[in-house]
């Protein structure tokens, strides 16, 4: 039986833990040199440390191993078999991020980890095998060669995705904390009590960092966004494939980065090309502040956020996808056209 103590604890080990190897990432990546200097698609001020990650993986895997230590009962015999795969991928991100922060891998080696990872959650019982239609109450089940597809672009879709977010301070941390506690309140609501200290490890996380990429900003994630976009993924299929739910809490940034990819192939460039394309950035480079578009960001989570939670109808759901979908794409193709007209391929 998970008690509020056990989650307190869970909470609080993660936001500790990641609040005190947080500096300790700051002295190694000042010592050592890694740090992301000013220009190109950032544009900060002075020299700011970029192995966020450094800190990330080791606080979650201690805080989401914590229950196993206290014994706690489990409903699933599989629970602590997809548990491992998800700590065993989330390393294999989590060094391979390191490497890309010390060495700006290209971007077809940053796709390999993320394919290696992937497969280590399938491999560990973590894929998307079974989902709800949204126009009935039937169960669609997905062969292995279906399965195998789906779960690998999703795994490596949204660790891409949150990626994309760290380009503004504070935004792709905060994103993650709003979509990994709605993940563990629908979690609770539906008795899944143990699967759901791992989002809320991951707020803690999220919390326990913000404060040093926030205010005055003294770190970047760096490859620790794959971390929180791989991490996401996997939780959201670990308690019975909660992927709609996460795919709407994410539904913006998801859409950002589809349309960012369309408009490089229409434009002729390459597809893994750095820029500063994306939605967040466009609107800082019209005149909002950082601040501004990050709180219209977590924001908008936030409302997608409670539709999941409150919104009972899937084909509603699906309704609010296509509506957010509709206005999304108007506005970044107005955006788009605006700010960077195509150019002939």
């Amino acid at each position: 039986m998970v008690s509020p103590w056990h989650q307190i604890l869970v909470f609080a080990v993660a936001l500790g833990l990641t609040a005190a190897l947080t500096p300790l990432a700051i002295h190694v990546g000042r010592r050592h040199g890694l740090v992301a200097e000013p220009g190109g698609r950032r544009r900060h001020v002075g020299r700011v440390v970029r192995i966020g990650g450094f800190a990330l993986f080791p606080a979650f895997a201690v805080a989401a191993l914590l229950p196993v230590w206290l014994g706690l009962d489990r409903q699933d015999p599989l629970e602590l078999t997809r548990l491992t795969a998800v700590l065993v991928g989330l390393g294999i991100v989590w060094i391979g991020g390191l490497w890309d922060d010390a060495k700006d891998l290209p971007a077809w080696a940053q796709a390999l980890i993320l394919v290696v990872g992937a497969l280590v959650a399938i491999v560990g019982k973590v894929f998307i095998e079974i989902f709800n239609s949204p126009l009935g109450d039937q169960q669609v089940h997905l062969a292995w060669y279906l399965m195998l597809p789906v779960t690998l672009v999703w795994i490596a879709g949204m660790s891409s995705t949150v990626n994309v977010l760290d380009g503004l301070d504070g935004l792709a941390a905060g994103v993650t904390a709003i979509a990994s506690a709605v993940l563990y309140l629908h979690m609770m609501r539906l008795g899944q009590e143990t699967v759901a200290l791992l989002p809320l490890a991951l707020v803690g996380v999220c919390l326990g960092f913000l404060p040093f990429n926030l205010l005055g900003t003294r770190i970047f994630l760096g490859g620790g966004a794959y971390v929180l976009g791989y991490a996401l993924a996997t939780l959201s299929i670990v308690s019975g494939a909660k992927v709609a739910s996460a795919l709407l809490v994410l539904w913006v940034p998801v859409l950002d980065v589809l349309w960012q990819v369309y408009w490089r192939w229409r434009c002729g460039q390459p597809l893994g090309r750095g820029d500063r394309g994306h939605l967040h950035y466009r609107l800082y480079d019209l005149g909002w502040t950082a601040r501004q578009v990050v709180c219209l960001y977590w924001a908008t989570t936030a409302v997608l956020g409670v539709a999941a939670l409150a919104i009972s109808s899937r084909l509603l759901k699906l309704g609010i996808l296509a509506l957010v979908a509709l206005l999304a794409l108007v506005a970044m193709a107005a955006l788009s056209r605006s700010i960077h007209p195509p150019e002939g391929r």
